[in-house]
């Protein structure tokens, strides 16, 4: 799909990569870090402390601000007459998940399993979605740059997994 200008379709989840759902970042200025641990692809073998440090940051303030995780969700739509892939970035995605990276991240270390849960909670769901093109010329696929569920009943994912899995 190729677009001039942001568009508004409605389409529905048909899937969501839940193998790298989130990066992290500096807790200040929001640069992105690079995570050993994580190396962008394993979220449950990263540790659950956020203790990067941001060089930028480090170097100017001569103190540590801490990083957090972003929501960066990697997500298969279809229309009515075609499927395609599409990026959500935090603030988008918190609107599906209702909540952070960093809360999500934890109830995945409760549970393996929550990120492929996420995916089956959200698969079939109708939204409204605005995308645009990418402003990184290297970037791959669309951006959702606004997202509304179109069920009046529409749960988040977060508190839906919650629960499910019996949490308070």
């Amino acid at each position: 799909m190729e677009l001039e200008k942001p568009s508004k379709i409605t389409c529905s989840v048909v899937a969501i990569d839940h193998t790298n759902m989130y990066y992290t970042v500096c807790s200040c200025c929001e640069r992105t870090l690079f995570d050993p641990n994580n190396g962008g692809q394993n979220p449950s073998s990263s540790s659950s402390s956020t203790s990067q440090q941001c060089k930028y940051c480090t170097f100017n303030n001569s103190i540590n601000p801490g990083s957090k995780r972003v929501f960066r969700i990697l997500m298969s739509i279809a229309t009515d007459s075609e499927v395609f892939s599409v990026i959500m970035f935090d603030r988008i995605a918190r609107v599906l998940f209702g909540c952070s990276a960093d809360q999500f991240f934890d109830l995945t270390k409760l549970h393996p399993r929550a990120a492929v849960d996420a995916g089956r909670t959200l698969e079939g769901e109708l939204l409204r979605v605005t995308l645009s093109k990418p402003k990184n010329g290297n970037a791959q696929h669309l951006r959702v740059v606004n997202v509304v569920p179109f069920s009046s009943v529409f749960q988040p994912v977060f508190p839906t997994l919650k629960q499910h899995y019996r949490l308070k």
